[in-house]
């Protein structure tokens, strides 16, 4: 039989083998302090997991689309005033859609419609006005309905403003060529046109409560 001193020792050294050693608990501290698989997916980098979660994305800019509009308006209605200046003088109004539609010429010093002809300069003024103001709200526009809408509308005071700048019979003082007429309407042109347009989708984009940004507008409860 053992001693009772051996028996003490031996459990002793039994005990011992079963206490972790330094190197051990060094290896199982780091496991535990290991990120787990997939937590790096659970928010960007830089972003603490317990952040708030991020807004849908911004909209893209509209700029683009708006400058596109203006100037398709502006080659188009450059190029018929240019046609309608080269062909027209001395010859009879073209009559085309059994009366509906008549091409002619006139020299027009007011605004659209033939409106305030003897204001010229005011409305070369008012014209500037409004380009300038339009390339300034082009910095937050977002929306596609504003976007054509703005188009439209710099595209038509730019044609206009160009005739009042370098048609006769002076500096900011030009008239603008208008050629198409209609029964019971005055004679216009297509930068008019753009300009009517505008404001009826104006309105519209109004009416719908949709901002410049491509938001809408918050309904208050009736």
């Amino acid at each position: 039989m053992l001693e009772r001193g051996q028996v003490d020792l031996r459990g002793e050294r039994l005990e011992s083998l079963h206490r972790p050693s330094v190197a051990e608990a060094r290896i199982g501290f780091l496991i535990m302090d290991s990120p787990r698989p997939g937590a790096d997916r659970q928010a960007a980098p830089g972003t603490p997991l317990d952040g708030p979660v991020p807004g849908p994305p911004a909209r893209p800019r509209r700029v683009g689309l708006l400058l596109a509009v203006a100037a398709f308006v502006i080659a188009a209605d450059v190029v018929s005033k240019a046609i309608v200046v080269a062909k027209m003088p001395g010859h009879a109004p073209i009559r085309l859609l059994g009366g509906l539609l008549t091409i002619t010429l006139t020299r027009n010093g007011g605004a659209a419609f033939s409106i305030g002809t003897s204001m010229t300069i005011v409305f070369t003024l008012i014209a500037l006005g409004v380009i300038v103001y339009i390339l300034r709200a082009a910095r937050n526009l977002r929306s596609i309905g504003w976007a054509i809408t703005l188009g439209l509308l710099l595209g038509g005071a730019t044609g206009n403003l160009l005739d009042r700048i370098f048609r006769a019979p002076g500096l900011f003082q030009g008239h603008v060529v208008d050629w198409i007429e209609l029964p019971h309407w005055p004679v216009f042109n297509l930068a008019d046109s753009a300009i009517v347009c505008a404001g009826v989708l104006v309105v519209l984009l109004a009416l719908r409560g949709i901002r410049l940004d491509g938001t809408r507008a918050a309904r208050e409860p009736t």
